[in-house]
């Protein structure tokens, strides 16, 4: 184990009570997790499968076990739990099938879905505007709300200020109903329906009790109001429990995240135990000092200061542009030179921002430079119609009352059933009370539909059977799973639709990409009971592919992001652009009044520099197709100036003097020399 610094080394070995590590950015708090768990195995006795460590990224788990994979012998390690909440809720669902309303074939329904699911209902209960992603947008948000906040469907309309929003509480209802109806859940319900089968079910809250011996929360401050009651039901009185945390840096209250669920702790644990991780080694002291002196303007559950022994550094430098043109590019040639004065990777260099709009004029700069980039927040692999196109034939193989799934494929490739037939079909399917897959087998269908429809449908439906059966007896699955794919004819249809020979060979890769991934999460699994296409394809729903693809890639680019994104990142060179008032902070925080996580946000910002620190904004912005004169970020006036280099400031100052003063002060300046000599 590597050496700790005492504060590290305290979190690291109190096991006696709850603890709440105070982590402040660039810490160090991965190492005192993993060498906790390190050390509650060889020094405290603790048999691996009774710990259990969650975080929020499938990359941060992934770190986390590899970490503790390398501090001991893996007999060691065998059984230990690292996941994601939701990877966890969903192995918890999977165990506890039987106090659950689903069947053993449970699907997942991606956001997607569950937009088109909601669009559905509002159209059959003919909404104004229920193809408006907006408005589509506004449910979603209100039932994912309610739900992180176990609110039931009945209760939910208590909770409403504006009575025009009720429509959203009866959205909710049907929405849960049909969930049920399709043997599915949406990511929401990975957390929500484990908690509450904790909350109602003694016997089942004992058996889990007993089986986690000692729990560890990654992140603690992005915890919802569900993730933290899961929490507290799993570890109950004893408090066996430590979460990592750091509540300056809680940037997702848009998600549900929670900070105040820190002061909780206390309330809920009164024997909790504080330790602050405040010595930050990855920044300059100048960085540091202007992180403390922005977030200490935010009021505080537990106060800490960053320090570090790394020096002063250089100073923070602001940058006055006359326009976001004029910031772009002075944002690239700064970079390029840079490097050619430095010598450095491309991959030292980080630009971020607060909105994604801001990085199109920088990327023309860029290219035009022919400098190197990656753009953060891309498309996700998952969302890219290809991948999503084989996803729903793998998910109606796992779960055969899947209607989202079949929706999605039974037209793609073109089988010429139009929007008639699958209404016909749904209104028998409805009637019949049984799953569109399931009533294209049906014999009654052919009172319904014509000889040719009804005839493609069964075929599809024999299709499906026929690979579900070939897959869950096959031990080598990737290879039937790619001739069910070529089988289908979808193979040829990218190819044919595809607009250039690049776009043809990027789609084409993505599927490869597909496949290999399948392989990859079969190789890996320990589990033989999980080494099957149900369990590789319940894992994939969930898996950030975007995640392991960023990480293969080649990543000497300079590095482009939103602030948000940027989260957990670290690098030497960084630029955060647009220090101005409604744009850092945003103006919908202004409105709202919640500039309290804007300055989290910019917090986050700073702490991302290693070594130097450029912060840009213009006096001109282009908005709505015209220019627009802007304010500067009240942050910039938070920042220490001892510790700036802002050259506009200066010059500001010096034009506001009085000329007598500015006299005077000369004089004493060569007053002071000569008394030297």
């Amino acid at each position: 184990m590597s050496k700790l610094n005492p504060r590290q080394d305290e979190a690291m070995k109190y096991i006696s009570g709850p603890l709440l590590v105070l982590a402040g950015a660039g810490s160090g708090k991965t190492s005192v997790i993993t060498q906790k768990i390190a050390h509650l195995i060889e020094n405290c006795h603790y048999p691996a499968e009774r710990i259990t460590a969650v975080t929020f990224t499938n990359k941060a788990a992934r770190e986390m076990k590899a970490r503790v994979q390398s501090l001991l012998p893996s007999e060691k390690t065998r059984g230990l739990t690292v996941s994601t909440f939701h990877q966890f809720g969903l192995q918890f669902l999977r165990y506890e099938l039987l106090n659950t309303p689903l069947k053993g074939n449970f699907s997942i329904m991606d956001s997607d879905d569950s937009k088109r699911l909601l669009m559905e209902l509002m159209i059959r209960d003919n909404l104004s505007g229920a193809e408006s992603r907006e408005l589509v947008g506004k449910a979603i948000k209100f039932i994912s709300d309610w739900k992180n906040d176990l609110i039931e469907p009945e209760k939910a309309a208590e909770t409403l200020n504006d009575p025009e929003d009720i429509i959203f509480a009866n959205l909710y209802a049907l929405y849960e109903r049909n969930l049920r109806a399709y043997n599915a859940v949406d990511f929401d319900d990975l957390i929500v329906l484990p908690t509450k089968i904790l909350q109602e079910n003694k016997t089942v809250r004992d058996k889990w009790q007993a089986r986690i011996r000692y729990m560890l929360v990654d992140e603690y401050q992005d915890t919802n109001t569900a993730q933290y009651e899961l929490i507290k039901l799993l570890v109950g009185n004893e408090g066996r429990l430590t979460v990592v945390g750091d509540d300056d840096q809680s940037i997702y209250a848009w998600r549900g995240a929670k900070p105040e669920n820190m002061a909780l702790l206390k309330q809920d644990f009164p024997k909790l135990q504080v330790v602050k991780l405040e010595q930050n080694y990855r920044s300059t002291s100048r960085i540091l000092e202007a992180a403390n002196s922005v977030i200490s303007n935010n009021e505080h559950i537990f106060d800490k200061a960053l320090w570090s022994d790394k020096g002063h550094g250089e100073l923070i430098r602001i940058v006055n542009c006359r326009s976001d043109d004029d910031e772009a590019e002075r944002v690239a040639k700064e970079i390029i030179t840079h490097k050619l004065r430095h010598g450095n990777e491309w991959e030292d260099y980080a630009v971020l921002y607060r909105s994604n709009f801001q990085a199109r004029m920088l990327e023309a700069q860029l290219r035009q430079l022919q400098i190197p980039y990656k753009l953060s927040g891309g498309t996700s692999f998952f969302a890219r119609s290809e991948i999503k196109d084989i996803m729903s034939y793998l998910r109606i193989i796992l779960n055969p009352d899947d209607d989202s799934a079949f929706l999605r494929i039974i037209n793609t490739p073109k089988r010429g059933l139009g929007p008639a037939t699958l209404e016909k079909l749904g209104n028998f399917a409805l009637e019949h009370q049984i799953s569109l897959l399931a009533s294209c087998a049906h014999s009654g269908l052919t009172h319904v539909l014509p000889n040719k429809a009804y005839h493609t449908l069964q075929q599809f439906a024999e299709f499906i059977e026929h690979y579900t059966r070939e897959l869950y007896q096959h031990p080598d699955p990737v290879p039937l799973v790619k001739k069910m794919i070529d089988e289908t004819g979808y193979i040829d249809v990218v190819r044919s639709e595809a607009k250039t020979p690049q776009q043809e060979k990027n789609r084409i890769d993505n599927i490869d990409s597909l496949y290999a991934s399948i392989q990859a999460l079969i190789d890996r699994t320990e589990n033989e009971d999980e080494q099957n296409i149900e369990a590789v394809i319940r894992k994939l729903v969930l898996l950030d592919m975007l995640e392991q693809q960023q990480e293969e890639e080649n990543t000497n680019t300079v590095n482009l992001m939103t602030l948000h994104a940027s989260k957990g990142l670290e690098f030497n060179y960084v630029w955060i652009m647009g220090l101005e008032e409604e744009l850092l902070p945003h103006r919908n925080s202004i409105i709202s009044e919640t500039i309290e996580e804007e300055r989290r946000l910019m917090y986050v910002g700073i702490t991302r520099a290693k070594k130097e620190l450029t912060m840009t904004l213009a006096a001109q912005r282009r908005a709505g197709g015209e220019m627009r004169v802007t304010t500067q970020s009240r942050f910039l006036e938070e920042l220490p100036e001892d510790h700036l280099d802002w050259a506009a400031k200066r010059k500001k100052q010096q034009a506001q003097k009085d000329p007598k003063k500015v006299a005077e002060e000369y004089l004493a300046n060569i007053q002071a020399m000569l008394k030297k000599k």
